[in-house]
């Protein structure tokens, strides 16, 4: 494989954290503005659930909608904002989502199963349940080596 390749492996393995961090950051702090909700499901890659991963809610300024963004970790194909994550409002979003192999650890690279997938959702208002089936398609033009840096 390529340099771009393993350099694409390592900047990808604190992606998830960093997209979490900076999700929960962005949903700022304090209790003004809408209230946050529940959102929670599954997320299936090739027919089977995305062992670990992320999915960011965003909502959607060119539907009208705004507020906190809502985040939530993937573990064996299910995400919960409420006891892995942070609520969202409801109504409209952009939903960013990203799979790995397996759970992060220090020191090892974990690979990425697709490219992080885009697509958008409206949640309605109130606690919401949202399943997500990511194409084959998202993982089209991935590359990543297992071979160690120079």
């Amino acid at each position: 494989m390529n340099k771009y390749s393993m350099r694409f492996l390592t900047a990808a393995r604190g992606t998830p954290l960093v997209v979490f961090g900076l999700a929960v950051i962005l949903a700022g702090c304090g209790d003004s503005g809408p209230g946050r909700q529940r959102v929670s499901g599954k997320v299936i890659f090739d027919g089977r659930p995305v062992p670990a991963g992320q999915i960011v809610f965003e909502p959607d300024t060119s539907a009208g909608n705004k507020g906190p963004v809502g985040a939530a970790e993937i573990t064996d194909g299910q995400y919960d904002t409420q006891t892995a994550g942070i609520g969202t409002v409801g109504g409209p979003h952009l939903v960013r989502i990203t799979g790995l192999e397996s759970k992060p650890t220090d020191n090892v690279a974990v690979r990425p199963l697709f490219n992080t997938y885009e697509t958008k959702v409206d949640l309605g208002q109130g606690p919401a349940t949202k399943d997500f089936d990511i194409p084959a398609s998202a993982a089209e033009g991935l590359q990543f080596s297992d071979e160690p840096p120079p």
